[in-house]
């Protein structure tokens, strides 16, 4: 299984639109790094990632970028791959 983090504010429309389809593919657990909560952890995610701009979403130590960058991975049949087995476990197969 694959460790999901995701740098991300409660009102961020991209935030949730990540989240929501990271959910359709089977992830049961990601780890919300709150920005809105914690702003201290900005200089951190400016850090790892390179941007300013929320959500910022990892997939184990892969950095994917924010949801657009998720969303054209998913297009290009290639999220799920780098899920690895959440997905099939949640959806009661492996491929």
């Amino acid at each position: 299984m694959s460790r999901i983090s995701m740098y991300c504010t409660a009102w961020c429309p991209y935030c949730i639109a990540a989240e929501r389809l990271l959910t359709a593919k089977g992830v049961m657990d990601i780890e919300k790094i709150r920005l809105d909560l914690e702003p201290a952890r900005r200089a951190e995610m400016m850090q790892r990632s390179g941007r300013r701009t929320v959500p910022q979403i990892y997939i184990g130590d892969f950095h994917v970028g924010g949801f657009e960058d998720l969303s054209a991975l998913d297009r290009a049949g290639k999220l799920e791959p780098m899920l690895g087995g959440e997905c099939a476990e949640a959806h009661g197969h492996a491929d």
